[in-house]
């Protein structure tokens, strides 16, 4: 297939793109800037004029929520990055004399917003929240392809966890010197994967000409914060005592202290019902294979 990425640099698109490469699949990808946006084998384009007819999209487009303190232009940034992306691209699809068969288009399992231990498959209801909100207005754009006839696919993703970037990259130095720990009282949820299982996801739900509709990107097993900390320190050999008091979290972070005090326990109900296998299911499992 010829298959167009937005968000083809980030932690996930990368490893996305060298996946597809692999299988024989021709790679666009959209990026701000193309002299420094491609890996080999990979066309980087500044302009959706310039991509021509393809297969498919992914959309992974979005400015991260988790990088310092959510300023009115920031929240701006977060919207226009997700939004106006999907906005831009249902434009040129309208456009195109063939239009792609498939859209995988990204979202976050903030959907679902601040929920206490309530298991959350994709048939709940949203939450009320800014990350909710954004979420939302993202997916309300994103399925608008099926009124182009694109079959749709939204992947609502977890904490994704692999080496070399994302999330356990910032946690990764203070557990190494024994100084990590919960996070406030440790028992909110967290929903993770492991990052080839939702480049698989994202492959099986391109393939598979019946997938539409909204998937959780997460782990058959969330864990709380307080579990992912002892998780981690043993998979280091290393005590996880050193707990990040709420307090000193919002004073860092402000609104955005709320993703780390707050969480959702997120299964993958259709994905597992539809017969998707997940190479890493256990926290423990997904650990030890990124460490080792």
């Amino acid at each position: 297939m010829d298959i167009l990425i937005t968000g083809g640099t980030g932690f996930i698109g990368h490893a996305l793109c060298q996946r597809l490469l692999a299988q024989g699949h021709q790679v666009t990808v959209l990026t701000r800037n193309p002299a420094r946006g491609g890996q080999p084998g990979v066309r980087p384009v500044a302009a959706l004029d310039a991509v021509g007819v393809v297969d498919a999209v992914v959309n992974l487009a979005g400015e991260p929520l988790t990088e310092g303190r959510w300023s009115p232009a920031r929240k701006q940034a977060f919207f226009d990055s997700r939004v106006g992306t999907t906005q831009a691209l249902l434009a040129w699809m309208r456009g195109l004399p063939t239009r792609p068969q498939v859209l995988v288009s990204g979202s976050a399992i903030g959907y679902y917003g601040p929920r206490d231990d309530t298991a959350l498959d994709e048939a709940a209801s949203p939450g009320h929240d800014f990350a909710a909100m954004l979420c939302r207005h993202w997916e309300a754009e994103a399925v608008k392809a099926e009124e182009l006839g694109v079959r749709t696919c939204v992947l609502r993703t977890g904490i994704v966890l692999d080496r070399g970037g994302g999330a356990l990259a910032r946690m990764l130095p203070p557990f190494r010197l024994g100084l990590g720990g919960p996070m406030g009282d440790g028992r909110q949820w967290m929903s993770w994967i492991h990052r080839a299982d939702l480049v698989g996801l994202i492959l099986w739900l391109l393939a598979d000409p019946v997938m539409r509709g909204a998937f959780n990107g997460t782990a058959p097993e969330p864990v709380t914060n307080a579990v992912f900390a002892r998780t981690l320190a043993h998979a280091l050999g290393r005590p996880a005592l050193v707990r990040t008091p709420a307090f000193a979290l919002r004073l860092g972070f402000g609104e955005m202290a709320g993703l780390l005090l707050t969480g959702q326990k997120v299964v993958p109900t259709r994905a597992l019902q539809e017969g998707y296998r997940f190479r890493h299911p256990t926290l423990d499992g997904a650990l030890r294979a990124i460490l080792d």
